[in-house]
């Protein structure tokens, strides 16, 4: 007994000299790491973490748009490698959308049409929309606006070539490490801290800004500082009034802020919605800008962003990832657990995707195999219907 109570001591003080230690190098967000994800039963961050942080609501409105059904509306069985991929990678929504009008739609392990999933990195094409529409209302004077114009810690040097459109291109130059694996990385440190702004704000421009794709998500995490400094208006009222309520988006959404009362949103991740409401940004961009009779962003914007900024880094261009898969010229938001809204204007098809996991990446190309798949398995589900 004696023995047990000195390991039982000894263990007690180790675990206080680790979160004292955590304090002394700026590192207790981990202990919020641990809370919420270990303790939980996770290994990673998750579809349904929202509830373990604080959240600002992004309002819908009165008027909501009720979503056009097809008149094939689920005709068609899914095909059984969809079924297997889905099942296997743990998908909770897979929608097919035709002609504006929802095509086919399939839901799992208790999730609906009003089930909300955190969107990942799909909010870094939101973001980018937002930033398109500061420009269109003046706010931000255009793409090639500095940085600087708005945070002076980036003015001089390196950083002083830095602008808004880099930052949304990927192409910043900041030195920011994108780690998903490391508890001390700065995307942890971002993920699980109370104060990104300043988290942010101590990053410099190391490399030439706008020459290459770098993919960081402290770019669009600045971008969204840019986009609240420019129009004073928290980022979920921005998002509220700019599209959520003008696309009569069916339910309010909520984003995850790094602490309460004045928070800021993690503007590279992070959006809680469903997938009928997430499919409507493509539906805007795929429509150059229009929904529902409203030119809520310029045309050209939207072109240019699903379009590649750089020839060698034809993957990625404003905020979207770009494919060419089946020679169609694809663009996709697109979050770390294979959550998707993959947009085909020629074909005038989209294709949501949520779900708990995605698979491996595919060699030489930007995506995981599930992305293939989706894209395949749903024009087998088109053309069964011819």
């Amino acid at each position: 007994m004696k023995i047990f109570k000195k390991i039982l001591k000894g263990l007690l003080a180790i675990i206080i000299l680790c979160i004292v230690l955590l304090y002394i190098f700026d590192s207790e967000y981990i202990l919020k790491g641990v809370r919420v994800v270990y303790m939980t039963g996770h290994t990673t961050a998750y579809i349904d973490d929202y509830p373990h942080f604080d959240n600002r609501t992004i309002e819908n409105g009165n008027a909501t748009l009720p979503w056009a059904i097809h008149q094939e509306y689920n005709t068609v069985e899914a095909p059984d490698r969809l079924n297997e991929i889905n099942e296997e990678l743990g998908t909770v929504a897979y929608l097919i959308i035709k002609n504006d009008s929802i095509w086919y739609e399939n839901y799992a392990n208790g999730y609906g049409t009003e089930s909300k999933t955190n969107s990942f990195s799909m909010a870094k094409s939101i973001t980018t929309a937002m930033l398109g529409k500061a420009i269109m209302e003046s706010y931000i004077k255009s793409l090639d606006q500095p940085l600087g114009d708005f945070f002076p810690e980036f003015s001089e040097g390196l950083a002083s070539k830095t602008t808004v459109g880099d930052l949304s291109s990927m192409s910043s130059g900041l030195n920011w490490q994108e780690s998903y694996t490391s508890p001390f990385s700065i995307t942890a440190k971002a993920y699980y801290d109370t104060n990104i702004r300043e988290v942010l704000l101590g990053l410099e421009v190391v490399e030439e800004p706008g020459k290459e794709f770098k993919y960081l998500s402290g770019n669009t995490q600045l971008l969204g500082m840019v986009i609240e400094k420019a129009t004073n208006k928290s980022l979920s009222q921005y998002l509220s009034e700019s599209f959520w309520k003008p696309m009569g988006m069916a339910q309010d959404a909520i984003w995850q802020l790094d602490s309460e009362d004045s928070g800021m949103e993690k503007a590279y991740c992070c959006i809680a919605s469903n997938a009928r409401d997430f499919a409507r940004f493509g539906v805007l961009f795929k429509n150059k800008g229009i929904f529902a009779g409203q030119q809520l962003l310029p045309a050209e914007f939207t072109e240019l962003a699903t379009q590649p900024r750089f020839t060698k880094d034809d993957m990625y261009g404003y905020g979207f990832w770009l494919s060419d898969h089946m020679d169609k010229k694809i663009f996709t938001m697109r979050g770390i657990l294979g959550q998707y809204v993959i947009c085909i204007p020629e074909d005038d098809v989209i294709i949501v995707r949520l779900g708990h996991k995605r698979g491996q990446f595919v060699s030489g190309e930007s995506f995981t195999e599930d992305f293939f798949v989706f894209i395949e398995e749903a024009y087998k589900m088109l053309e069964n219907a011819s």
